[in-house]
């Protein structure tokens, strides 16, 4: 079955030494806590708010180890008044026998406001 794994982290500022940093981190997080294989990846979609455009996130994708062949593509979010500033949201397609409600969307840094329903642990969460 495949299955949609979500995931939302910001950054400080737009560097893309960070959005490319920060970007792995989240993938590589969801995947752990998924036990996802890039082999299991049937996509993944990256957006990120207007206000990042100095890097494509789906490169620090790409230079994961395993993760070269992985379809990974960017757009951007819709630019609504008030949305959260310097958010990558990552939505990873997955073959998966896990059922929905045991997947663990991730959310890290100030990401963690969007969806804290779904974070399990805040503080650890947060760096």
């Amino acid at each position: 079955m495949i299955r949609g794994v979500r995931g939302a982290i910001t950054v400080g500022a737009d560097q893309p030494d960070e959005i490319l940093r920060e970007t792995g981190r989240l993938v590589l997080e969801m995947a752990k806590e998924n036990g996802i294989e890039p082999d299991d990846v049937a996509s993944v979609i990256i957006s990120t708010t207007t206000d990042i455009a100095s890097a494509f996130p789906a490169k620090a994708v790409r230079t994961l180890e395993n993760w070269t062949h992985v379809p990974v593509m960017c757009t951007h979010e819709m630019d609504v008044p008030g949305s959260l500033p310097l958010c990558i949201r990552v939505m990873m397609h997955v073959n998966t026998s896990l059922a929905q409600k045991e997947i663990q969307h991730i959310y890290l840094n100030d990401a963690v406001k969007l969806r804290p329903d779904l974070v399990r642990n805040t503080e650890a969460k947060m760096l």
